[in-house]
């Protein structure tokens, strides 16, 4: 049985979480395992997921309200002990100085490109499986 890889993704609106599953679709590249998708519509369930622990990358929406993405990517980043990759949305180009500034991994804009989206994500899964092995 192949292993799966467990990508947490957050955002108010559930037509970005839509634009996320459908950009990864059953694995993002085919040197990766397969993505299972958890869900979060608030601040508090990204945090409560986190703590849980199995996380493989969590995809922050920085565009969220009430909290964007790359808030939130720094507080966990500050709050969470062996935080995972993290993957912000942006709304445009010229805010991927604010992703490193909230110490997110990997920043794609959106709408979500799922060319752009898939290889931003890949990378980030084999890191955490180089990092694991």
């Amino acid at each position: 049985m192949q292993p799966t890889a467990t990508v947490l993704v957050y955002s108010d609106d559930s037509h970005t979480r839509a634009q996320v599953r459908l950009a990864t679709g059953r694995r993002p590249a085919p040197d990766v395992p397969a993505v299972e998708f958890i869900e979060c519509a608030t601040p508090a369930a990204v945090v409560k997921e986190l703590d849980r622990g199995g996380i493989d990358v969590a995809v922050l929406d920085g565009e969220a309200v009430p909290m964007g993405g790359m808030g939130l990517a720094r507080q966990v980043k500050d709050e969470v002990f062996n935080c995972p990759p993290v993957l912000v949305l942006i709304g445009r180009p010229q805010d991927a100085w604010l992703a490193t500034w909230s110490r997110a991994e990997a920043a794609v804009t959106l709408p979500v490109d799922p060319v752009e989206f898939a290889a931003a994500l890949a990378s980030l899964l084999r890191r955490k499986s180089a990092l694991s092995a």
